[in-house]
Order: structure tokens, then C-alpha cells, then sequence
């Protein structure tokens, strides 16, 4: 792994209930390396998406980091107060949600969600967020003419584009991508996967990329760490994790890929 970017160190949440508190990340500690593409897989409900946004310092109660460092460049984001906060948010670290096709403000052309995310971050006139817009939008692969255009006017795949190019034009140094095919098809899915991998490697830029697809997550990932019930159980190269799993969670996880006839299984198409 090259020199780590992101440190995260016995990051454990909780979530403050009526009857007590329910830990939902127990001790997880993990690095994410300068250009790296670090895959975090595991099912529904096992802490993924709560390290995300403990990473971005975007969880709201009930949800309360417990305890950990989250590092960046060595610099403990969990004690920088709120007003340095956006020096660090979306323009050192972006994020792609879930379902992020559905987080554009469908009563406002794109043209404008890009300037409002410009202007806020970077002082940005008008003139110059439409000139970066459109730079990003060729980037994503839509003509630059769409950007006047309201979002239900675009399909899903590229309402997601969308959404990634808008992430993208702050420049982050880390983007984090949660689940952010779930609602596409297969054929979109593996295009825009195939688009992130290119612009990851333009722009050099790590990504987090959560998922409970370990299918997918092999065929962008460099190393993958596969949690459990809120533990993180292996990490490894990706290589090592699909041949030999360490964690009989992680065997069952490949052992539940189906595999078409005549076509090998993804942990050797890989290896």
C-alpha cells in the first residue's frame, strides 16, 4: 500500500436508543492509501455506511462516535471544530450517497447545483462554475448543453454521473462511494464503474467504495476489508481475500456469488 492518506484507529459508534445504547462499529481501524481504491463490503445493517459518515462527521443523532481517531494527513478530524470543518468536507473529501441519483434538488437546473457547491467552497463566480461544469460534464461523458436542464430530464446512470461529476469538481483528495450503483443495472453499473476507474486514475484522487457486492468490489478494488456485525473481520489485497479468505464470513460471502457454466469464478478470473 502506498502512504497512507486516511487512518482510521479504533473507531467505534454507537447509536443512543430508549433502551440504551446499541453499538453499531466496535473498534474498527483500517487505512486507506494516497490513489488507493479500498473496498468495505459486508451486509445490510453492519456498520458500512456509519463509518462513512463518521468520516465525513455527517452523522446525526441518535448516532454518536463513541470512541477512535479518524486521521487525515495525521490530523484528527473528530477534533476539528465545525467551522473547519468545510475546509475538510467535500473539498479534501467528498461523497457519493446511497442512492445518490435521488439527492439532486429536483426544483433546480444542474447548472445551479453546481454553481451553489462552487460558490460555497470556493468563492466561485458564476462564469467560472459554468466553465468547471462543463469541463466535468465532459468528463462523465454528457454534453455540456444538458447543464441547463432539470434532473428528472436525465436517465439514472446519468443522474449518477451527474452526482460524481458534481463531487468531483472540488477536487478531493478522497471520495467515498456508498453503494452508489444499487439502483442501476447491471449495464449502466459496469460503466459507470468502468468511468469512476478512469478518473481515479487521471486524478489520482483514493476512493472508499462500500458495498455488499464483493463481485463488484473485486473488479475495482485493490484491497477489500469485509465487516460483520459491526467488526471489521479481514482485510487484505484483494488477490489474497478472494483466493484465500482468512474468515469463514468472507468464504460464505464468495460462496454466494453464482457462477454461470463454463465461466470461471471470480476469485480465479481475478487472482
Amino acid at each position: 500500500m502506498s502512504e497512507a492518506l486516511l487512518q482510521i484507529r479504533d473507531l467505534s459508534v454507537d447509536y443512543l436508543l430508549d433502551r440504551g445504547a446499541f453499538r453499531a462499529v466496535k473498534n474498527v481501524s483500517f487505512d486507506i492509501g494516497r490513489g488507493e481504491l479500498f473496498g468495505l463490503a459486508g451486509e445490510s445493517g453492519c456498520g458500512k455506511s456509519t463509518i462513512a459518515y463518521a468520516i465525513t462527521r455527517l452523522a446525526k443523532a441518535p448516532a454518536w462516535v463513541a470512541g477512535g481517531e479518524i486521521l487525515l494527513d495525521g490530523q484528527d478530524l473528530l477534533k476539528l471544530p465545525e467551522s473547519r470543518l468545510q475546509e475538510v468536507r467535500w473539498r479534501r473529501i467528498g461523497m457519493v450517497f446511497q442512492s445518490a441519483m435521488n439527492s439532486l434538488n429536483p426544483l433546480m437546473r444542474v447548472e445551479a447545483q453546481f454553481h451553489d457547491v462552487l460558490r460555497r467552497h470556493t468563492g466561485s463566480s458564476r462564469e467560472k462554475s459554468r466553465a468547471r461544469a462543463e469541463e466535468m460534464f465532459k468528463l462523465v461523458g454528457i454534453p455540456a448543453s444538458r447543464l441547463t436542464d432539470y434532473p428528472h430530464q436525465f436517465s439514472g446512470g446519468m443522474r449518477q454521473r451527474i452526482v460524481i461529476a458534481i463531487c468531483l469538481a472540488l477536487k478531493p483528495e478522497l471520495i467515498i462511494m456508498d453503494e452508489p450503483t444499487t439502483a442501476l443495472d447491471v449495464v449502466v453499473q459496469r460503466e459507470i464503474l468502468e468511468q469512476v476507474i478512469d478518473l481515479q486514475r487521471g486524478y489520482g484522487f483514493s476512493v472508499l467504495f462500500i458495498t455488499h457486492d464483493l463481485h463488484l468490489m473485486a473488479q475495482l478494488c485493490h484491497r477489500i476489508g469485509v465487516m460483520l456485525k459491526g467488526e471489521l473481520v479481514e482485510v487484505g489485497d484483494v488477490r489474497q481475500v478472494s483466493r484465500a479468505p482468512a474468515h469463514d464470513y468472507t468464504r460464505k460471502l464468495w460462496g454466494a456469488i453464482p457462477q454461470l457454466p463454463g465461466h470461471p469464478a471470480v476469485k480465479d478470473a481475478i487472482a
